[in-house]
């Protein structure tokens, strides 16, 4: 189940459809972050027969405006865990 789910399948207008170019400039990322985005779930993409993939581009600006699923409460911790610095020798 996608974090930000298409409408229903007849809900869908053609006009708020795109491709991965539309809705990376819908979202106002780049189209690799689209393909992020749905390989982890957080999108879904439009199948339908003998098109290529297409994304609703109301659901994909909703996605882009609610920012990372996870956030730090300190922002030097990462994937990578938190920063150490090297003391410096004076």
């Amino acid at each position: 189940m996608a974090a930000h789910p298409n409408p229903e399948l007849y809900d869908l207008y053609q006009r708020d459809l795109g491709d991965v170019w539309e809705a990376a400039r819908a979202a106002k990322v780049k189209p690799g972050t689209i393909r992020v985005w749905e390989s982890r779930g957080k999108i879904q993409r439009v199948d339908l027969p003998g098109k290529e993939p297409l994304y609703h581009l109301p659901t994909v600006k909703a996605a882009g405006q609610s920012g990372a699923k996870h956030r730090h409460g300190d922002p030097a911790k990462n994937s990578r865990g938190p920063h150490k610095r090297a003391a410096r020798a004076a």
